[in-house]
Formats: C-alpha cells, structure tokens, sequence
C-alpha cells in the first residue's frame, strides 16, 4: 500500500526507484529525500484521451507525475482524505476529489451518467454535477478528498442507493448507475443540486459520499 493515512487531512507515501505516483498540482505538502515532482500532460497511464477528459471537465491543471526515492505528505485545502485500496477492481472517482494514486492504476475518463442514456446527459449538464468522472482500474491504493469527512455506504441488488451528485465521491464494484431528476422541467429552473437531482447506483459494490454538499 502506497498511502499512510497520517490524520484525517494527510497521507504519507513511500517513493522507490523504478515506480511513481501522481498527484494534484499543489497537493505536496512536504517530502523526504530525492523526489522530483514535475507536470504530466499525458494525464497518467490513461494518455492523451484521459487528459482531454479532463480538460472537457474544465480540469486545465496538469497532474504532478512523483518520482525518486525518499517519503512524501500529500494533502489539499485541509480537507479530509481518505485512501482507497483496489485489487483489480475499478473505482470511479470525481475527478477534482482525486488527490494522489499509485501509477500502478490505469486511468480513463467516462461520463457519471452514460448510463442513463441522452437524458442522463442533458440532466447532469443542468446539475453540473457527475459529468466527467476518473477512472483507475488495477491494483493499488487511492487518496481520495473529501469535505467534512467520508461515508461508505453498501449497495446491494435489492438495496441501490440514491446519493446527491454534490455529496458523491466515488464508487466501485458491479455497479450500474444513472442520474435522474425528482422533480419536472419547469421545477428544475434554478435548482442545481439538492433532492432535485439523484444519481441512482445499484448492484453491488460500494459507494462513498462525503458529509457536505460543498464543492471542493
């Protein structure tokens, strides 16, 4: 496991020879020994396509690609972190919550609400919310942001959960998901988070969400 959670507003890395690790600009905090910290274009293993993703989602800022020998502290805006271990699973993360990751993973980038079709689409374009979301599939471990904390919550077949796009983290497993509305066309003017809109995630897997809607 790559990340140490030293509180609940920083981890710890262990940087070796030969491997790397990448993070968001401006999430060192301090560091250990020979490490170089340099911009990544490429965005990770995911290569050009995942950074237009990221640019689509108005992500403009280059991740840090970590490399060389020594320990480094990652951490952002004093919020909480949380660190997410996959064995070759799939996790998808907002992207603006994603704060390091080992290089190990594999990095794509699709949209939180394909799923739900063209309507998914036009509605999560209203919200604002769940549009481009990072994916990071392999074995590895994740640091994850999060305000005021973080949740998991189980989902099951016969139990899917309903989660505020603004308070959704991430989420990983067998999972099928879908953003819909609660309310009509005309009751939707105005409102942009709230009960108003729902992403709906059901199979089984995990779901994470934050204890606030405020956006990072």
């Amino acid at each position: 496991m790559a990340f140490e959670e030293i509180n609940s507003r920083m981890v710890r890395a262990v940087v070796s020879p030969g491997q790397r690790l990448f993070s968001q600009r401006g999430a060192m905090l301090a560091y250990q020994g020979e490490v170089s910290f340099t911009p990544n274009l490429r965005g990770g293993q995911g290569g050009v396509m995942s950074m237009i993703g990221r640019r689509v989602a108005n992500e403009d800022t280059p991740l840090m690609t970590v490399e060389g020998s020594g320990t480094v502290f990652f951490g952002h805006g004093g919020h909480h972190v949380q660190v997410i271990n996959l064995a070759g699973d799939t996790l998808y993360v907002e992207a603006d919550r994603l704060l390091a990751f080992e290089g190990s993973l594999e990095q794509g980038t699709v949209f939180l609400g394909s799923q739900g079709g063209v309507m998914g689409m036009v509605r999560g374009q209203v919200s604002g919310q769940g549009l481009f979301t990072t994916t990071l599939k392999g074995h590895g471990s994740v640091a994850v942001m999060a305000h005021g904390g973080v949740f998991e919550v189980p989902i099951t077949p016969q139990r899917p959960v309903r989660v505020d796009p603004q308070a959704y983290v991430a989420h990983h497993g067998d999972v099928h998901n879908k953003l819909s509305t609660a309310l009509g066309w005309r009751d939707m003017v105005g409102r942009g988070s709230g009960e108003a809109f729902q992403l709906e995630l059901s199979g089984s897997g995990t779901v994470f969400v934050q204890a606030s809607e405020e956006k990072l």
